[in-house]
């Protein structure tokens, strides 16, 4: 299998290194090969994320709540509930309780998305039955953190791999769309439910237990879908455009993007100033020193900031900042 990938990837290599720099040159069986090898990368690395998702959800599960009879929220939550109270296989439950959210994210999100979530739900089961992962500790706290951790970051993996292994987003999404309440209130809403329940049924240790696990879970989660830094949308509105611009690429080593607007701050009548907008991705570390740059060249600038939730391409990587000719 592996020299058999390999020679996958020296001839999409080739492939690349032999393309039209103009893709106007580019014949209609070039754009179909060019878009099914991006479609094929695209699937292998989803498929990957969506493997170590159910090998993360599965270790959190076996060697961390389901030893010491701990549960988490959602979907994931009852399944184990519900094997604490009678004794029905998890992975059997895993399933079946996921399973009218598989349906309903066939109709509510789309085809290929269900399919997916079938397969990281059932590979999810099978690994919980099969891979003997050990009992890792009996501390109380270290099994919430980490349980949750491991259980949050494999469904983090798993979104990211275009997959759920936990129905309660699905849920979330199709009342949200019949109510006023948003995906989070109804999230939250479902979990409330849910450790309500376990306070009655099992014990308020356990369901307290069992909010922490969440907490660890949902952050971490947060934490794998956005990634590690924290981009932000900066967008700069200054007579000294240029300048900005040249700082930005020449002292943080970053790319910028220019718009041409008009200054809207006129009477009635008069002409309209044209002004260059400048705008740039950054890390949320970075800002201080942009605001200082800015500030070097422009104190009246008015600055923009927004959080962005992922970015890809451009000079998202900060790029080796090189010296520019004057």
């Amino acid at each position: 299998m592996i020299p058999f990938i390999k020679k996958i990837i020296i001839s999409v290599v080739k492939r690349q290194n032999q393309r039209p720099k103009n893709a106007k040159n580019e014949s209609s069986f070039d754009k179909s090969v060019r878009n099914l090898e991006v479609e094929v990368k695209h699937e292998i690395y989803e498929f990957f994320y969506l493997l170590l998702g159910v090998l993360a959800a599965s270790f959190g599960l076996r060697g961390f709540l389901m030893p010491n009879s701990f549960i988490d929220g959602g979907i994931t939550g009852i399944s184990l509930m519900v094997n604490e109270l009678t004794n029905i296989s998890l992975p059997l439950l895993l399933v079946c309780f996921n399973l009218p959210f598989l349906i309903m994210a066939y109709f509510t999100v789309g085809k290929s998305f269900a399919v997916k979530s079938v397969m990281g739900i059932t590979f999810l089961a099978i690994a919980v039955a099969l891979i003997p992962f050990p009992q890792i500790t009996d501390d109380k706290i270290l099994i919430a953190s980490f349980g949750g951790l491991f259980l949050g970051l494999g469904i983090g993996l798993a979104i990211r791999g275009g997959a759920i292994i936990d129905g309660t987003e699905v849920l979330a999404i199709y009342i949200s769309r019949q109510t006023n309440l948003t995906v989070g209130n109804v999230i939250l809403l479902f979990n409330v439910i849910i450790f309500i329940n376990a306070a009655y049924f099992l014990s308020t240790e356990i369901a307290l237990y069992a909010i922490l696990t969440y907490f660890a879970a949902s952050k971490t989660v947060d934490f794998v879908i956005d990634g590690i830094e924290e981009f932000m949308g900066i967008t700069i509105i200054s007579d000294y455009s240029d300048e900005i611009r040249l700082a930005i690429i020449q002292k943080m080593g970053r790319g910028c993007t220019l718009f041409k607007a008009e200054k809207g701050y006129s009477q009635n009548g008069e002409v309209r100033k044209p002004v260059d907008v400048v705008y740039t991705v950054i890390t949320r570390l970075e800002m201080t020193k942009l605001k200082t740059e800015v500030e070097k060249i422009d104190s009246n600038a008015f600055i923009i900031m927004t959080s962005i939730k992922d970015a890809k391409g451009g000079m998202i990587k900060k790029k080796p900042i090189k010296k520019f000719d004057k």
